[in-house]
């Protein structure tokens, strides 16, 4: 095994700078037998690469080459099969696992040991050894030949360092110096030793040459050391004069550090005196405007807001720790919450005293009106509609660009008086809701008598004297408690808004006016109707948005979150339910609501603000429905418009959400007209006695769909009105055959092609998009049913003859050639002529003109179908002629039998009868 280790090692590994550290003989596992060797290596070159080689012998020769080698960093696992039993086999785990059997155990085990001694020293114990024994594991121990040669080699590897660049040229230096250096090494060798002979010899006599100089050395050395013990001396008596020295530093020092301590402690109490005098002292100027400050100018509203936003900042100041023991602070502070009180109580007073005011005025206005008219004998709906001639809501903008001036101070009571804010907000909902009532409820009856331009004279004078004593009453207590008002309620709550019952009342009597017929109506009442629908939602729709600005602006709420439906169920109670929930969404004045609690706040209040908008439109819905059902389709269409204009402002907001639950009244009223004109149809009854001519409910659905498309021609939304053209046009549809089916003194294909006629007529003309298959259908059953009736009509003037050819036909159709039908007796030519005969020109011309005579009867004069029909028999007359005359020629070839009557006078005779008619 050395021997072949010599071999490869000379042979193999040398050329290729490596070295063989240790080798074994392996065959493959399973298969037949091939030995080959397994070496491991390592280069000699650095960075030291360590390889596992194969290496096989030729088949051509008695040498060995380099088969395989794979890197021993890419070996993964070595598994020796079994740690306690002598095993020849072993596995190694490179990319795939290789298995092998060595020609002995003891190669095995060395080859195995040397690969762990490698991997100890270049890899970092990075392979697995599995089923290895733990005495091979062990560096220290060798084991076998090659382990030893393993180890020297790499001992020797580790003591080799190889010449730097001064070293190697040293070298060459010396070997130029002796030509002969490298052919004779010995004599190079002792010129060497010569040399370094004199060197030495050299080194002694300069050594003993500078003894003197180094006596002379010493000298100076101990007079330097004599030197250095004064300088000693002197230094030790410079410290002593230092400490000293020290000492009264030390003293001045802490002096001064005391000097320091007082200074810093004073300018930090100069500092919390500055920061409490800065921040805890409010201006005699800011106190006299809280107290004594007139809220009724614009300076003095001006000096208020700042007076209060310096005495919030005070309040508002985060005290460091300590201020608050302090007995001034605590003063200054309960100064603070006095005035905090006492500002916000007056402000509270006067901005009731505000609302007050206005009602009064606008109640003020009222009674003036209410009597002067008493006095004067005029009625109601008379001084209404004087007083509302524009049809026009009163507008609030003065009113509210007065209160607006108190934004900031109504913000500073949001922040600091929970309580008295709620008071106020109460206080306002309460007053302008019953302005509102009063002004809307006007408003809206002003609307309802311009809708039906007349009003009830038997109630003139009645509830005018009830009115007068409402408006009375009121202002009676709203002088007698405005004088009273802190904040509370409660007297508010004892005012009733009067003078409601006589509206109500002229209300109920202009709805039982009675129905109107829509044929009673002209598109003037219904263009009025539309101006003053279009009208009343135009003056509500401003209205809503001013005044729930000016709530957001006025009480610092925010209105852009969209709220849930939960809170528009709780918002919609009366009274007490209303302002408890929004006084649970408010809380305690601690508590500051989300933006989505102020939102529903305000919801709240524009609930109870315009509770009576959403009745008073849907009573307002209700005549203009009685007035004329197809009122609802205006009203569809602008109530949709207003809709979708509100919810592109704000989709969350009380009119969105008013105008939305109106329009489903809207669309519930449409819906039902559409069913109404449904159930008409199917109890239309004819008369059994008269033609029927064109239905009532087509010529209805035509007057619906010119009317529908006038109004929808520029609404965005046609949903609804898609849906509803398709319900009735199947309606008409399926009346118009069941009416034909009925009818007795018209025939059914006259009834269905005269219907369907003008079905078709009216759908090309309005050109509806939905209806185009139904248009298409209504064409198809009108030009089916003409059809029939032409065929029909035309089989009784030439009914012998038509009786013949239908004979010949069948025999034909049974087998018989058309040549061989002359032979049969019943078809023979003497028969056909004899038929011929009965049929002379002028018996045609009187067949035709009494057949003119029917058709006149069962045609109606409104779709003017006579002509076309007189066309449509024309044509099948000749259709049929040369028919005739084609079974003829082919059944009775060359027989010279023709008609008596040819086709230019079967025109002659359609064109004269039509013309003497």
């Amino acid at each position: 095994m050395t021997a072949i280790k010599h071999a490869l090692q000379r042979d193999i590994f040398t050329p290729n700078d490596e070295r063989l550290l240790s080798i074994v003989n392996v065959c493959k596992a399973g298969k037949k037998k091939k030995n080959c060797f397994l070496c491991a290596t390592v280069t000699t070159e650095r960075p030291v690469q360590v390889n596992v080689v194969k290496v096989k012998k030729s088949d051509k020769g008695d040498f060995y080459k380099r088969q395989t080698a794979w890197a021993l960093r890419d070996l993964a696992v070595v598994d020796a099969k079994d740690a306690n039993k002598e095993n020849p086999e072993f596995d190694l785990h490179f990319e795939k696992v290789y298995k092998w059997v060595a020609s002995s155990t003891a190669e095995k085990n060395a080859f195995i040991s040397c690969i762990w001694k490698l991997n100890q020293r270049y890899l970092r114990k990075k392979i697995e050894f599995v089923n290895v024994s733990s005495q091979l594991l062990e560096e220290s121990v060798p084991s076998g030949e090659n382990q030893s040669a393993a180890g020297g080699d790499e001992e020797s590897l580790d003591e080799y360092q190889e010449l730097n660049a001064r070293e190697e040229q040293d070298i060459e230096i010396m070997m130029d110096g002796c030509e002969y250096a490298i052919s004779n090494a010995e004599a190079f060798a002792e010129k060497l030793s010569r040399e370094l002979q004199v060197l030495d010899g050299a080194n002694i006599q300069s050594i003993m040459a500078s003894e003197k100089q180094v006596n002379i050395l010493m000298q100076l050395l101990d007079d330097a050391l004599k030197e250095v013990d004064k300088i000693e001396h002197k230094l030790s008596s410079y410290e002593e004069m230092l400490q000293s020295v020290k000492e009264q530093m030390d003293h001045i020092s802490q002096s001064n550090d005391l000097i320091q301590l007082s200074n810093t402690n004073n300018m930090k109490l100069l500092e919390e005196i500055e920061f409490l005098v800065n921040y805890l002292d409010l201006s005699k100027g800011h106190i006299k405007a809280l107290t004594d400050g007139d809220l009724s100018s614009s300076k003095g509203i001006e000096a208020c807001t700042n007076a209060a936003e310096a005495l919030l900042q005070c309040m508002n100041v985060a005290l460091r720790p300590g201020h608050d023991r302090l007995q001034a602070v605590q003063q200054q502070q309960q100064q603070f919450k006095d005035l905090r009180e006492q500002f916000a109580r007056r402000l509270a007073n006067h901005l009731n005293n505000v609302f007050v005011q206005q009602f009064t005025q606008t109640l003020t206005l009222h009674y003036r009106r209410a009597s002067y008219h008493s006095v004067s004998g005029h009625d109601q709906s008379s001084t209404l509609a004087q007083h509302s001639a524009e049809l026009t809501l009163p507008k609030h903008l003065p009113f509210h660009r007065d209160l607006l001036r108190y934004a900031k101070l109504m913000e500073w009571l949001k922040n600091t008086d929970r309580e008295k804010y709620d008071g106020l907000n109460k206080n306002y909902v309460d007053y302008i809701s019953r302005l509102y009532e009063r002004e809307i409820k006007e408003f809206f009856e002003v609307a309802k008598i311009k809708m039906t331009g007349t009003s009830k004279e038997g109630k003139k004078f009645a509830t005018l004297p009830r009115k007068e004593t409402a408006v009375k009453q009121d202002l009676e207590s709203l002088h007698g408690s405005s004088g009273k008002l802190t904040g509370s309620t409660s007297s508010l709550n004892k005012l009733s808004v009067q003078g409601s019952g006589n509206r109500r009342s002229q209300s109920s009597s202009l709805l039982d006016m009675g129905n109107m017929s829509a044929s009673d109506l002209d598109v003037a009442d219904r263009t009025k109707f539309d101006k003053i629908f279009e009208q009343v939602l135009s003056e509500l729709e401003p209205l809503c948005l001013a005044e729930q600005d000016f709530i957001s602006k006025f009480f610092k709420l925010q209105q852009n979150p969209a709220l849930p439906g939960s809170v528009v169920a709780d918002s919609t109670e009366i009274d007490g339910g209303l302002l408890s929930r929004q006084h649970n969404l408010l809380g305690d004045r601690h508590s500051v609501p989300s933006e989505k609690e102020e939102a529903s706040i305000i919801r709240a209040m524009m609930i109870k603000v315009f509770r009576c908008i959403e009745p008073e439109l849907n009573n307002l819905i209700s005549l203009g429905d009685k007035i004329d059902s197809f009122n609802s389709l205006y009203m569809l269409v602008k109530m949709s418009y207003h809709v979708w204009t509100a919810e592109n402002v704000d989709p969350a907001s009380y009119l969105s959400t008013t105008l939305g639950n109106v329009l489903v009244t809207v669309k519930r009223n449409f819906d039902k007209c559409i069913l109404n004109q449904v159930k008409q149809m199917e109890e239309v009854k004819i008369s059994k006695k008269s033609k029927v001519g064109i239905l009532p409910f087509v010529s209805g659905f035509e007057e619906f769909a010119e009317l529908a498309e006038s109004i929808f021609r520029i609404a965005e939304r046609r949903g609804d009105l898609d849906k509803a053209y398709t319900k009735l046009i199947r309606a008409v549809y399926n009346n118009v055959e069941k009416v034909a089916n009925e009818s007795q003194k018209t025939p059914r294909d006259v009834v269905m092609m005269e219907n369907f006629h003008h079905i078709f007529s009216t759908l090309s003309r309005l050109k509806i998009a939905c209806l185009e298959t139904e248009r298409r259908e209504a064409k198809h059953k009108y030009t089916e049913h003409l059809q029939s009736y032409v065929i029909y009509s035309l089989g009784q003037p030439l009914e012998k003859l038509n009786h013949f050819f239908e004979g010949i036909e069948a025999r034909v159709a049974q087998g018989i050639r058309e040549d061989e039908v002359s032979y049969q007796l019943a078809f023979n030519k003497q028969e056909l002529r004899k038929v011929i005969k009965e049929y002379p020109g002028k018996e045609v011309k009187k067949g035709l003109d009494n057949l003119y005579k029917k058709v006149d009867k069962h045609l109606c004069e409104e779709e003017n179908l006579l002509q076309v029909m007189w066309h449509s028999m024309q044509d099948e007359f000749i259709r049929q002629y040369k028919h005739f005359e084609g079974l003829i020629g082919r059944c009775y070839p060359g027989s010279g039998i023709t008609m008596e009557f040819t086709i230019q006078d079967i025109l002659e005779y359609f064109s004269s009868i039509a013309q003497s008619h």
